[in-house]
């Protein structure tokens, strides 16, 4: 396997230099501190978990290769840290991760802590590779902030023009769960919708612990629309599908974070059948490194990748390269090869940032529910 064919070649290095120079590398390895945050615990400890193991494999693998940075031995140790999704806790956490010495923060998950957390590792210098897809994250004007997967200007635009152009939909009917994240792709969604011919008949509000939908979907049924577009998360859809299917309104789109695990699937049940749903990147089987990069994890945690890990392995080796191209692990020194990034991953031939730390070939893929499962539709924009 390309992964531990890898870790073997560097400790046979590694070995080669410890004969020449065995007093060099004597002491101990310094452990250094590889910063996470997410939500851990709650609806969206699922999204949590398997971006942590992204993380957690890319350390391994880091490890594997007995690093050495500054000439000294290191050793990544991973700070994992809950947010709960929620800003309050978010930036709570974002103090302790400065105070606990960590050198790089690989999240938050969500944009509504990500966006507030941002200013707190700026002030330490610490850059943070965050999940996050709100424009917002990274127009604050701060020189850390990094993204891992595609902003919703992009996703919103893209699902936005291929739901007027590639399937036809006229009268669209908006509702978000008023977060960072679902108004932001609603807002692109409807730019994209509006310039692409389709008229927004109605727009809607809900919260992200909402469960009951059926007034404002007994409102939007009255417009007489032909598709609804929902931005917010899989735990609110998947009743709020169920229920739409009961006052027989058939068309669905989703914004993204509808794809890990088939969870709104399994919730939705045959109500899930035909939605439509948009995600950052190229199906994991499509990805360059997917394949290779699915057994390697399946071997490490003993199941499948469900949807994120992918681009959380590949922002935190972004990190460890930065590392190893400065020959410091201090990120005042590092984040300057971190912005300068160009490198081959799982998810992409070439991962670099823009001057803001979006990427700058960040790629959508449509889905479609059909027989009970997510079926890509299209690609576009990956490299």
């Amino acid at each position: 396997m390309k992964f531990r064919l890898t870790c073997l070649s560097a400790a046979m290095a590694l070995g080669s230099t410890l004969a020449s120079a065995p007093s060099a590398f004597a002491a101990s390895p310094v452990n250094v501190q590889i910063g996470f945050a997410a939500p851990l615990t709650g609806g969206q400890a699922h999204y949590g978990a398997d971006f942590r193991s992204g993380v957690q494999l890319a350390i391994d693998d880091m490890n594997a290769t007995n690093p050495v940075i500054g000439g000294k031995p290191v050793h990544f140790v991973l700070d994992a840290q809950d947010d709960q999704a929620d800003p309050r806790t978010g930036t709570t956490v974002a103090q302790k991760l400065v105070d606990d010495g960590v050198v790089a923060v690989i999240g938050h998950y969500n944009s509504g802590t990500s966006i507030p957390a941002a200013p707190i590792y700026a002030k330490a210098g610490i850059p943070e590779i965050a999940m996050a897809t709100a424009p917002a994250y990274t127009r604050q004007g701060l020189p850390t902030t990094f993204r891992l997967l595609t902003s919703d200007t992009q996703l919103g635009s893209v699902l936005g023009d291929y739901a007027v152009k590639g399937l036809k939909f006229k009268r669209i009917a908006i509702i978000d769960d008023r977060t960072a994240y679902g108004q932001g792709v609603a807002e692109e969604f409807t730019k994209a919708a509006k310039a692409a011919g389709a008229t927004i008949v109605d727009q809607e509000y809900t919260t992200d612990k909402a469960v009951d939908f059926r007034s404002i979907l007994t409102k939007i049924k009255e417009a007489n629309v032909d598709a609804v577009f929902y931005g917010g998360a899989d735990t609110q859809a998947a009743p709020m599908l169920k229920q739409m299917r009961s006052l027989a309104i058939r068309s669905t789109l989703l914004g993204p974070d509808m794809l890990q695990s088939d969870n709104l699937i399994k919730i939705a049940g045959e109500a899930s059948e035909g939605t439509l749903a948009a995600s950052e990147g190229a199906p994991l089987a499509e990805m360059p490194g997917g394949k290779a990069f699915a057994d390697h994890y399946k071997a490490r945690f003993n199941q499948p990748v469900e949807l994120y890990a992918p681009y959380a392995y590949d922002g935190t080796m972004a990190v460890f390269n930065a590392m190893k191209k400065a020959d410091s692990t201090d990120p005042h020194v590092f984040i300057t090869a971190l912005k300068a990034t160009n490198m081959k991953g799982v998810t992409t031939t070439e991962l670099s940032y823009d001057q803001y730390g979006d990427l700058k070939y960040g790629g959508v893929t449509v889905y479609k529910v059909t027989n009970g499962k997510w079926v890509p539709l299209q690609t576009v924009g990956t490299k």
